[in-house]
């Protein structure tokens, strides 16, 4: 098992305290790997006896139809006394109604709770209204390209090479450890695709028309990265003689981002300093699923990249937006507490480092400035805006 340790780190900040630990994101992102990795760290370093550990994996056949009630009476069963005990749920969502079975025991039982899903609903409003003050949200992301140096874990490595790698090859767990060629690695994600598309969305949402419904879904990975509304997607399926309405688009675009497959990136105007309620983006949970559809090509590169970086400022827990500043376009603007980073992507330099640069330039703050790029000569200062290589940016520890 090869460790994590920002999330592990993280997690433990709120060991033994009295906090629900909710680990959500798309499927085989590695959440089940975690809570092992928590459970190592109670037993190792914490004393923590194997029997007070009591562990549920609601996604096997074992728990098919199960109600909360059963649930409810399943875990108390194993609470033997007043001990502390650990409960790890791993893929609650599978239970109808857990988190008032989760509410009742932590009220009642001497736990430390600790679940897993792959459904966005786990921060919904019946969260808030059963767990109202009492969880903590910690979204977990496929591999950075930090992780996956880590787990391909050779020596003598060539960084640029392996972010060449990288880029190809995507983040998913299961692949950084592996050594699949492309084919049979975006056969994997392809799974790891129908999975969620058939048993978390088209099953749960009773679509009928799943034919119609995957093709608007490639039509969203197709244009990831890019300004798209319901109504062109609506136009687009005209002139394939399909239709569609408007709010069936927008429930899928929900549901594909309750099920991780995509995350929405608003539009923010600097000068007016607002969030703006049209013309989003959305990026991939990880970039192979675009890969699994469409196969590979060089074209996708930009895109990628910027999908790339999107990803790596969700993990280091910044709210991202586009930047709007009068008709110019930033590509990213990041905002983590009282702190503020603009960024720009670019696959190469010579041709676009000036357009790059100038939009950053008409941003009249002190916050730090960037344009990340592929090329390998990414390096230096132009008038306050640093220039990176991206794998130099992703290695950063702050930015």
């Amino acid at each position: 098992m090869i460790l994590r340790p920002d999330y592990i780190n993280e997690i433990k900040k709120f060991i033994d305290v009295p906090l629900v630990k909710i680990l959500s994101g798309v499927r085989r992102c590695g959440k089940s790997t975690i809570l092992e990795m928590i459970k190592d760290e109670l037993i190792s370093n914490r004393n923590v006896q194997l029997g007070n550990i009591i562990s549920r994996k609601y996604n096997e056949v074992l728990y098919d139809d199960m109600t909360s009630k059963e649930m409810y009476n399943d875990l108390v069963k194993e609470i033997m006394n007043e001990d502390k005990y650990y409960l790890f749920l791993d893929e609650l969502q599978e239970i109808k109604g857990w988190e008032k079975v989760v509410n009742d025991i932590l009220e009642k039982y001497n736990v430390d709770i600790y679940v897993t899903g792959s459904n966005s609903k786990l921060m919904s409003s019946e969260i808030s209204t059963y767990l109202s003050g009492r969880y903590v949200s910690i979204p977990v992301y496929t591999l950075s390209f930090k992780e996956y140096l880590v787990f391909k874990n050779k020596e003598n490595i060539n960084i640029k090479e392996m972010f060449d790698e990288y880029l190809q090859y995507g983040g998913f767990p299961l692949i950084g450890i592996s050594n699949f060629d492309t084919t049979s690695a975006y056969q994997v994600v392809e799974g790891i695709y129908s999975a969620v598309i058939t048993r978390d969305i088209s099953k749960r949402h009773k679509i009928r028309n799943k034919d119609l419904f995957d093709r608007v879904v490639k039509y969203i990975i197709e244009n990831v990265g890019k300004t798209f509304s319901a109504n062109s997607i609506v136009k687009f399926l005209k002139n394939e003689r399909r239709t569609l309405s408007v709010e069936t688009i927008y429930n899928y675009l929900k549901w594909l981002v309750e099920a991780f497959i995509i995350y929405p990136c608003n539009r923010y105007d600097i000068q007016g300093k607002s969030v703006l309620k049209t013309q989003e983006k959305f990026y991939l949970s990880d970039i192979t699923f675009k890969y699994s559809k469409f196969g590979f090509n060089s074209s996708m590169i930009a895109s990628m990249l910027e999908n790339i970086v999107y990803l790596e400022m969700k993990r280091r827990n910044y709210v991202v937006y586009i930047g709007k500043n009068a008709n110019k376009e930033i590509d990213f603007i990041g905002v983590r507490r009282e702190e503020k980073v603009y960024i720009q992507v670019c696959r190469d330099l010579p041709e676009n480092s000036d357009r790059e640069i100038a939009n950053l330039m008409e941003i009249k703050d002190h916050y730090h400035k960037y344009v990340v790029a592929k090329d390998p000569l990414a390096k230096g200062n132009d008038n306050g805006i640093e220039i990176i290589n991206i794998t130099d940016f992703l290695l950063k520890e702050n930015w």
